[in-house]
């Protein structure tokens, strides 16, 4: 678990409490959550309010507080939620895609294990689970759930790295150019 003050000083952003907000109130976090409907231990989450072509992570946030969860990633001035969310904290940040490849990359620094990262345009998820079967028996492994492979899912499958791995298992897959070079 990171509490708010550390991931704050991972991404090099500030951490800003509404005005009920207090140091002994802040969230220890071991959950990063990108989509609302998946939210499970409001008191442990994290919620990146990600911005896409498609949506905006920003509105989810007066319900994701009203549904317990007291800590938020913003790309956007944490102001406009001071009345409807007065005990979050917020980590301002210019993108929030980008701090949270930085705060998986900064945990996975954290553990000296091999990394096998699968790549290539099929059979990504297949050949992850079939080694996964091959070592099992043999190695405490991690890997990516699902076909997580993307630039959000990347990142959730390195946050779940514990010292009891010894081996880690990622797929990694792109959709447009230079994406590669960041996961």
């Amino acid at each position: 678990m990171y509490n708010l003050s550390q991931i704050s000083h991972i991404l090099n952003c500030p951490l800003r409490g509404n005005r009920q907000a207090s140091a002994n109130t802040q969230p220890k976090v071991s959950i990063l959550l990108t989509d609302s409907r998946s939210l499970t231990f409001a008191d442990q989450t994290l919620f990146f309010a990600l911005v896409t072509s498609k949506g905006d992570g920003h509105k989810y946030l007066p319900s994701l507080y009203q549904r317990g969860v007291r800590a938020f990633v913003v790309s956007q001035s944490h102001e406009e939620f001071r009345n409807t969310c007065p005990e979050a904290w917020f980590l301002v940040v210019p993108d929030t895609l980008s701090a949270l490849q930085q705060l998986a990359a900064h945990h996975r620094s954290l553990f000296n294990i091999p990394v096998v990262g699968i790549t290539g345009s099929n059979g990504k998820t297949i050949v992850k689970e079939w080694l996964y079967q091959l070592l099992n028996d043999s190695r405490n492994i991690v890997r990516s759930p699902r076909s997580y492979n993307s630039q959000v899912g990347v990142p959730l499958s390195v946050w779940q790295l514990e010292p009891s791995h010894d081996l880690a298992l990622f797929e990694a897959g792109i959709s447009l150019p230079g994406e590669m070079e960041r996961l």
